[in-house]
This record gives C-alpha cells, structure tokens and sequence, in this order.
C-alpha cells in the first residue's frame, strides 16, 4: 500500500530520509512495519499530527469535493 506525504518530515526510523510534502511513502525499497505506519498516520509521533495518508483516501477525498453541487443563485 501506499501513502502521500502530508507534512515535511526526516525519517529517524530510516537514517533520517527526508520526505516532502507529495512524496510518496515509504521510498522505493524500505519495507516499513505495519506500527510505523500507524505512528506516521495518526498524531501518535514527534510532530503530533499525520504525517502520512493512504493514497486512496486522498483521491476519494478529491472526488468528494469536485461532486458538492453548486449553490443556486438568489432570485430576487
């Protein structure tokens, strides 16, 4: 599974491996534990709020906003 980095963050369980903002986690070839990636997902770490979120969530959160429908305007 995959996740898009939320926030800026240097990785402490990899060598200190930064992430940016859009990156996606974890980088090609790190297997991360199914702990670690709790901790990045929820405010349980150091910065106190997600850091990570599961890619398909992004996109149906995407999709959720484009399909509010329009407001009408006031006749007067």
């Amino acid at each position: 599974m995959t996740y898009k980095v939320l926030k800026s963050f240097a990785d402490l369980s990899d060598g200190k491996h930064t992430y940016a903002v859009g990156d996606t986690y974890p980088r090609e070839g790190l297997k991360v534990s199914p702990d670690r990636i709790h901790e990045l997902s929820t405010s349980k770490n150091s910065h106190g709020t997600p850091l990570i979120q599961e890619a398909e969530e992004i996109k149906e959160e995407k999709a959720v906003k484009k399909e509010k429908p329009k407001r009408k305007a006031k006749a007067e």
